[in-house]
């Protein structure tokens, strides 16, 4: 199998880049056509369109359903060849991206994500995730190529909730941690893009981890107070782009998995992704019988940054066995990452993990 990595063609960071957008979105034509949130256009509809207007280009404004459906993707794809745009700029949060990458993907056009928030490593991806209209996940959608541009505008992203940065800190946590476990298991585990992880990805899922626990706080701190500093620029390249490359051309294992099976509780679905990841991520490393000084780094950094460590961090006030069954059996479910551990993994081993991590995170003495 050969090793593989990839990524978005050209990734852009810094305070005021969507002012930009025209510029660097101008090679693909001279007609863009941008999906958006009623609320996004409200915000930047002005920069915008000084931006392409800055280089003679058209653009046409598509107010986003809110949804990314399957039928949301057919009305925006259908709208977009109406207009005969030459490439689709998403500018807004995940779904509006993930709607972006989708029709992009069906009518082979260029896409340009413009993430406001910095809450998940998905923006760099190939992939979308798809849901009913009702909002209920069915599948996910594999892009045949990744975002030609990703662009983060660090100061619109720096005055969004601290809460969201500080989830994407907790999906970012788990890409060193499952990459070195897809890494160190050459026999069954492949990335994203079905190929073997490479030096390069693992050392970027690396440098995550590192600039979590180098700037994660100080980001925190500045973000609450509504200003970017360089940890904050630090955290949105480790949130997006360095988790981005780590998971996809890294791989996924039992963090992940966790998350799914914790979406079986209901009082966990009003917390974020990355807060569910990062819970994961303590299980997984009880799983791995990591050393107790790494687990104690990971519980130390979660809590100082105010990502959950126990059940009672996630809503769930008492644990119900046959629940908590439920969780380690959908994370062990077939085509779940965990199965890619280097080592087999059972329910009952997951079931074990949760309680430990949970117990973990109860009994540790913070700052």
């Amino acid at each position: 199998m050969a090793r593989i990595i990839g990524g978005p063609a050209r990734y852009i960071q810094g305070k005021n880049e969507l002012q930009n957008l025209g510029k660097y979105a101008s090679k693909f034509g001279k007609n863009a056509y941008l999906l958006i949130s009623k609320n996004g256009k409200e915000r930047f509809g002005k920069i915008i369109d000084e931006s392409m207007k800055s280089v003679g280009a058209k653009v046409v404004y598509e107010i986003f359903n809110g949804e990314c459906s399957n039928a949301e993707i057919e009305r925006v794809k259908a709208a977009f060849e109406k207009n005969a745009s030459d490439y689709i700029v998403a500018v807004g949060g995940g779904k509006i991206l993930d709607t972006a990458k989708a029709v992009g993907d069906y009518l082979s056009k260029p896409v340009v994500i413009v993430p406001t928030i910095a809450s998940t490593d998905a923006p760099c991806s190939a992939l979308s995730v798809i849901y009913s209209d009702d909002g209920v996940f069915e599948k996910y959608l594999f892009t045949k190529e990744s975002p030609n541009i990703v662009l983060m505008d660090s100061a619109i992203i720096s005055k969004a909730p601290a809460r969201l940065l500080v989830s994407g800190m907790g999906d970012a946590l788990a890409t060193y941690f499952e990459a070195l476990s897809a890494y160190n298991s050459p026999a069954t585990a492949s990335n994203c893009f079905g190929g073997k992880i490479t030096k390069s990805a693992l050392a970027l899922a690396k440098l995550c981890y590192e600039t979590l626990l180098e700037s994660g706080h100080s980001a925190k701190l500045a973000v609450e107070r509504g200003v970017c500093t360089q940890a904050v620029e630090d955290i949105i390249e480790a949130n997006t782009y360095l988790s981005g490359i780590g998971f996809e051309s890294g791989g996924l294992a039992a963090a992940h998995s966790v998350h799914n099976g914790l979406t079986a509780i209901a009082e966990t679905h009003k917390f974020y992704h990355g807060e569910k990841v990062a819970f994961g991520t303590i299980t997984q490393l009880v799983l791995e019988n990591a050393e107790s000084d790494l687990i104690d780094e990971v519980i130390y950094f979660c809590k100082l940054v105010g990502l959950p460590t126990t059940f009672a961090d996630l809503g769930v006030k008492e644990i119900d066995p046959k629940q908590l069954c439920e969780v380690a059996k959908i994370a062990c479910s077939p085509g779940e990452p965990i199965n890619s551990l280097y080592y087999p993994v059972t329910p009952e081993d997951v079931y074990a993990a949760l309680l430990a991590a949970d117990a973990l995170g109860k009994n540790f003495e913070c700052c």
